[in-house]
This record gives structure tokens, C-alpha cells and sequence, in this order.
């Protein structure tokens, strides 16, 4: 499905399902934002990472405007709604401050399993545990990956290249990965700093067999 959405890079990733706030203060993005308003559309926010603008990003939808201002600010409240990868666009759009473009919405295909959700959310917990972190999260279903996907620990790079995969299993796949890589690191980090501390003190070693 290809269709035309007005563009507001950011250096950043967004997901599908992800909540952003924005605040709206460049005079292009004024006037996108109230012609989304007034046409009651969507924008994408195409991720602009590499000092360039990136093939891919996330189509957004205006949830709420939080606040107006007297000078034309605005802040927003926002929903990341499609993964699009970006077809063509125009910088700025004619007669128009900002850039448009037309985009491909990617598919998303939710075929998670029970045993690789599991799998999962037993390694984001002890990621939480080692970092002494306590969380209420109710992982939902549709989009776990995206879900956490700011919360494990990948690096801007890593979440543009979950962003663009579009299997559920193949994303949660990706993010297990990264986690059964980055605990163990952790967790010598962990010791790492426990033997600096021990830095001076008498230690108790306990009796080898051998």
C-alpha cells in the first residue's frame, strides 16, 4: 500500500505503538502539524540517523494537542500507527515549508509464539534484575517487540534495523539475541565492581577440592 504522508525527520526511531511527545516550535513543522490537524491526517516520522535522511520510519498519528501557545507553538501528543519505507519525496513540498512524500506501508505480521514471548520476557527480567530496575509492564501481545524496544538496550542503529523487519517472531528474535549477548556482559560488569570495591578488604576464600 503506498500512500502520500507529510515528513518530520527526526534522530530518532519510532515504533508502532509507541507514544511520542513532541513539541512543535520550527515554523515547517507549525504548518504541518496544524494541516494535519485541519485535515485530520497523518505524518511520518522518517528516522534521520546517518547525518542523512534514512529509507525508513513510521507513520504517526495526532492524538491529542496538549498545548497551544500565543507565539504558534504547539505541544503534541502522538501514536506511531505503520512502519513505512520511503518511496520518494520533496524537500519542501511545493508551496509548502515542509517535505512530503509518498511511502510503502510495510507489513506487519504478528506471529509471535508462546515459547519465544517467554523466552523474551525471561531475559528482559533478568536484565532488569541485574540493573536493579523494578517494573510494573504489561507486555501486551501485538507489538511486544516494539513494546521494549526501547528498553533493552539497543543502540539507535540496532532499533533502525528492528524497525524495518517486519515478523513478530523474527523481531523478538532479534531482541533475544542482543540480550543473551549484552547479560552476560553485564553481569561481569557486575563483578567488576564488586572487586573494586573488595579493593583492601580481607577476603574469606573458601577450600578447593582437587
Amino acid at each position: 500500500m503506498v500512500k502520500f504522508l507529510p515528513l518530520f525527520p527526526l534522530n530518532l526511531v519510532a515504533f508502532p505503538g509507541e507514544k511520542l511527545n513532541l513539541h512543535i516550535f520550527e515554523p515547517r513543522y507549525k504548518e504541518l502539524v496544524n494541516e494535519c490537524l485541519e485535515d485530520n491526517c497523518n505524518f511520518g516520522i522518517p528516522a534521520y540517523i546517518f547525518n542523512k535522511l534514512e529509507g525508513f520510519g513510521t507513520e504517526m498519528k495526532i492524538i491529542k494537542v496538549a498545548k497551544k501557545y500565543e507565539d504558534g507553538r504547539l505541544d503534541i501528543m502522538t501514536e506511531g500507527i505503520n512502519v513505512f519505507e520511503l518511496v520518494d519525496y520533496e524537500n519542501p513540498l511545493k508551496d509548502k515549508l515542509y517535505a512530503a512524500g509518498n511511502v510503502r506501508i510495510l507489513d506487519n505480521i504478528l506471529d509471535e509464539t508462546l515459547d519465544s514471548k517467554s523466552v523474551l520476557i525471561k531475559n528482559i527480567q533478568r536484565l532488569y534484575d541485574l540493573l536493579g530496575i523494578k517494573t510494573a509492564t504489561i507486555y501486551s501481545t501485538k507489538y511486544l517487540s516494539f513494546e521494549v524496544g526501547h528498553k533493552v538496550g539497543l543502540s539507535i542503529y540496532e532499533e533502525y534495523e528492528l524497525l524495518q523487519i517486519t515478523k513478530e517472531s523474527e523481531r523478538q528474535d532479534f531482541i533475544t539475541k542482543h540480550l543473551e549477548k549484552s547479560i552476560p556482559l553485564i553481569m561481569n560488569m557486575e563483578k567488576t565492581k564488586q572487586r573494586i570495591q573488595m579493593n583492601g578488604h580481607f577476603k574469606h576464600m573458601n577450600p578447593l577440592n582437587y
